[in-house]
């Protein structure tokens, strides 16, 4: 009978601690390797050399087991390509089926799988068949190209919440810088008084709620703490106001208001009447009857 099983590289068998005789001997190794090229299957394989798939794996991943690994690649390199040579078989030669009426064999006929001839095609001569494409996806290679997707699409949906993030934070820091140019704007406008009085009631909101007290609870227990911390919460909000104008405390020109600056009377004395106005002379008559009046004839 001619030997069947394809030229596999030699390799180094994987050393073992004990020889035991159900063990993955050196023969039993070579000839795992060689029932894996004819078969294609590690369990196919396994069951040949009659040994577990799960001592197969523990021995390709032992660390002295690179000749192993290579021959057991090699191996399954040699199964791919039988099941490429079945499948042309099949393109070109079909499958025979067998053919009952009333249970008896009447026919043998032959049937052809045109989709399976279109992919030997597309995948032996792409140039050609392909359409200048690559080969087909295999199953393993639309598996990663889903989770690649997955991967993607996680990937851009974070880089839009970032970037919706950072947007959300200028828009604030915006509305934020605004808010606080017409809070300095409303502050800039109070008067000295209006200023003393507005920083006294802040001043006394922050003391009442370090002090404990909440609106519902009677004032008086928390009075005399909220007066005690009082001092420090008024400097507290003085520092964050801005600083007075220059022309909020400037004494008025004596120019501009003599008459507000004119001394008082004494107990006594009448007061000092004001000057007469000086009379306006009066102005001629005009020759021609009478005539309307303009903004002119009142000294517009």
């Amino acid at each position: 009978m001619p030997d069947r099983t394809p030229a596999l590289p030699a390799f180094t068998p994987v050393p073992r601690a004990k020889d035991r005789s159900n063990g993955w001997k050196p023969e039993v190794q070579r000839a795992f390797i060689e029932a894996l090229a004819e078969t294609g299957s590690v369990r196919a394989a396994c069951r040949r050399v009659g040994r577990s798939d799960r001592g197969a794996y523990q021995l390709l991943h032992h660390p002295e087991a690179a000749g192993f690994r290579a021959a057991w690649d090699a191996a399954l390199a040699f199964g791919v390509r039988r099941i490429e040579d079945g499948a042309m078989d099949r393109a070109l030669y079909g499958v025979e089926e067998q053919v009952f009426y009333h249970g008896e064999l009447r026919a043998v006929r032959r049937r052809f799988n045109e989709r399976l001839v279109m992919f030997m095609l597309r995948n032996r001569a792409p140039d050609r068949f392909g359409e200048g494409k690559s080969k087909g996806l295999s199953a393993l290679d639309k598996a990663t190209l889903r989770k690649r997707e997955k991967e993607w699409r996680a990937a851009w949906e974070e880089e839009q919440r970032r970037l919706d993030d950072e947007r959300r934070q200028r828009t604030h820091a915006k509305i934020d810088a605004w808010l606080g140019t017409m809070h300095r704007n409303r502050l800039a406008t109070m008067s000295p008084a209006q200023r003393e009085r507005q920083i006294a009631a802040d001043a006394q909101a922050r003391a009442d709620k370090a002090a404990g007290w909440s609106p519902g609870l009677p004032y008086g227990e928390f009075a005399a703490d909220a007066a005690a911390l009082l001092p420090r919460f008024v400097a507290e909000v003085e520092a964050q106001w801005p600083p007075l104008e220059p022309w909020a405390w400037e004494e008025p020109d004596d120019a501009d208001h003599a008459a507000d600056s004119a001394p008082a009377p004494r107990p006594g004395e009448p007061a000092a009447l004001p000057a007469p106005a000086a009379a306006e002379p009066e102005r001629p008559a005009e020759p021609g009857g009478p005539r309307v009046r303009t903004l002119k004839d009142d000294g517009w």
